[in-house]
C-alpha cells in the first residue's frame, strides 16, 4: 500500500537487514564519476558521529560500494557530541549530528578555520519511547502528563493512575519504572530534551546533547539504550524509531500538541516536518509540531563537511555521495523507517555542497 505525503511516498516494502554497532567497521563505498580516479586507486574517508542515522548510513555505504568499489569509508557511531568534537578538531573527514551546531560551536569553527561550517540534512526520523513490560502490554498510550512524570521521577510504578487512565483495557502491574537515558553526548538526547522542555512545565534539566538527568540509568548510544530496555523488565527509554523497530521493541503511542494519540511511524513523523520553513543554515528544530496527526518528537540529522579538502578526490567523493544519497538513496531511508527529505530541500542541499565543498 502506498501513501503519498507531499512528494514523499511511503510503502510497506521489506526492510533490509542492518547491524546496530558499526563503530570501527570499515565500510566501502564508491564514487559515481571521479575523473581523477583509475581502477587501481582508492579514496579513503573517515567520519564519526550520530548513532541516530547509523543504520541508514551503513545501508547506503553497502549499496554504494556494490556500485562503486574504489572508495573506503570508516564511519564510527560514537554519538553526536563526540562527532561534533572530532569535526571541530578536524580529526575526521566528516561529522554527523542530530543536534544542529550551536553558535558557540560555529564560533569555534570560524576562529580555527576562518570560514563557516557546512551542515546539511540527509534524512529525518522520530524519537520514540521504547518499553519492556513483557509480552502482554504492546499498545501502551502515554499522555503528556504521564511521560513528563516518568522522566522527572514523579511516576514510579507502571500502575500509576496517570498511566492507567489512558490504558483502561491494559493490565498494568506495580513494577517499578526504570528509565534509561543516554550517558554520552547525543543528538537524540537533544531532540528528546528539546521536546520535553517544551511540554513538561516542571522540567528543570534543560536542553542539550548531554544533561544532568534527575533519574534513571545511562547507556551509550541508541544501541546501548535499545539493549538495556530489551534486558530490563519495567524499563522505558528514548531511541530513534528504527532501532526500536528492528529490535522488535514495543513503542508507546504519545499524545501530541493537538491532543491526539499518535503511533510512531515514518508517516506520522513526516507530518511533523511538513510545511516547516528551513533556515538558511538548515538548522530546523520542531520541538512540538502542531499538526493533528503528527508524531510529537522528530528531527533532522545532519552531515558536517569542510569547505576545503587537501585531496581533490575526497571533495569529489563527498559531493557525489551526497548527490547519490539524496537522489537514489531515499528509497532505503523509507524501507528502514527514516524520513527522506523533500525534493526542494534536497536540491538546496546538493547546491550547497556543490558550491561550498572544494579542494584546496
Amino acid at each position: 500500500m502506498l501513501q503519498k505525503l507531499g512528494n514523499i511516498t511511503f510503502n510497506n516494502a521489506k526492510t533490509p537487514h542492518w547491524v546496530l554497532t558499526i563503530t570501527g567497521v570499515i565500510l566501502t563505498t564508491g564514487l559515481l564519476s571521479c575523473q581523477s580516479q583509475t581502477p587501481g586507486n582508492q579514496v579513503s574517508l573517515i567520519g564519526a558521529g550520530a548513532s541516530f542515522p547509523a543504520p541508514l548510513y551503513q545501508t547506503w555505504f553497502d549499496v554504494y560500494n556494490q556500485q562503486n568499489p574504489n572508495i573506503k569509508i570508516d564511519y564510527q557511531s560514537i554519538g553526536s557530541g563526540a562527532g561534533v568534537n572530532q569535526y571541530l578538531r578536524r580529526t575526521v573527514d566528516f561529522g554527523a549530528t542530530d543536534a544542529p551546531l550551536t553558535e558557540e560551536e560555529r564560533q569555534q569553527f570560524r576562529a580555527k578555520y576562518n570560514t563557516e561550517p557546512i551542515q546539511v540534512p540527509l534524512t529525518g526520523g522520530a524519537v520514540v519511547f521504547a518499553y519492556n513490560l513483557g509480552g502482554n502490554v504492546n499498545n501502551l498510550r502515554l499522555s503528556r502528563q504521564a511521560y513528563c512524570g516518568i522522566i522527572q521521577g514523579d511516576i514510579k510504578t507502571w500502575d500509576n493512575p496517570l498511566i492507567a487512565k489512558q490504558n483502561p483495557n491494559v493490565k498494568l502491574s506495580n513494577t517499578p519504572i526504570r528509565f534509561v537515558h543516554r550517558s554520552d553526548g547525543s543528538g537524540t538526547t537533544f531532540l528528546f530534551t528539546n521536546h520535553i522542555s517544551e511540554v513538561c512545565p516542571n522540567w528543570k534539566a534543560g536542553v542539550g546533547k548531554s544533561i544532568n538527568w534527575p533519574i534513571g540509568v545511562g547507556a551509550k548510544g541508541n544501541e546501548g539504550i535499545t539493549a538495556q530496555v530489551q534486558q530490563t523488565q519495567g524499563a522505558i527509554g528514548y531511541v530513534e524509531y528504527v532501532y526500536a523497530k528492528q529490535s522488535n521493541l514495543n513503542m508507546a503511542t504519545l499524545e501530541n500538541k493537538a491532543g491526539q494519540f499518535v503511533d510512531p511511524s515514518p508517516e506520522s513523523a513526516a507530518r511533523a516536518l511538513q510545511g516547516q520553513t528551513i533556515p538558511q543554515n538548515f538548522a530546523l528544530e520542531v520541538p512540538d509540531p502542531p499538526e493533528q496527526q503528527a508524531y510529537p518528537i522528530v528531527g533532522l540529522t545532519w552531515l558536517l563537511l569542510y569547505n576545503q579538502y587537501d585531496n581533490p578526490a575526497q571533495a569529489t567523493t563527498l559531493k557525489n555521495f551526497v548527490d547519490w544519497a539524496l537522489t537514489q538513496g531515499d528509497k532505503y531511508a523509507l524501507q528502514l523507517g527514516y524520513i527522506p527529505i523533500s525534493n526542494e530541500l534536497a536540491q538546496r542541499v546538493q547546491s550547497t555542497v556543490s558550491e561550498k565543498v572544494a579542494a584546496r
